[in-house]
């Protein structure tokens, strides 16, 4: 069983550019890269559904907060605070500290 492999955004573009171009099918550009045709015409998506960003006026977008999806995390956080002093209480006189 294969490794998966993890190819670094720069690869991508470029394999992604060339597909755009047209001067070569897919498939040969699989086989030159090495990699599954199916992953070049995921690429070749994400590259054309990124390319308006580019442009966008005020550089990068900011990261929308969801505030509900914050409180909750934040109330997980600490239940999972309350739950590790609980533990390590009860722990205390078996580890001999």
């Amino acid at each position: 069983m294969s490794k998966r492999r993890n190819h670094d955004a720069g690869f991508k573009a470029r394999v992604a550019l060339e597909a755009l171009k047209g001067e070569r099918t897919v498939s040969e550009l699989a086989a030159e890269y090495g990699v599954h045709p199916t992953m070049i015409h995921q690429w070749k998506k994400a590259l054309l559904e990124g390319a308006p960003d580019i442009f966008e006026r005020g550089g990068k977008k900011k990261a929308e907060v969801d505030e509900a999806q914050v409180r909750e995390l934040h109330a997980k956080i600490g239940e999972l605070a309350v739950a590790n002093d609980f533990l390590s209480r009860k722990l205390k006189p078996w580890s001999g500290k």
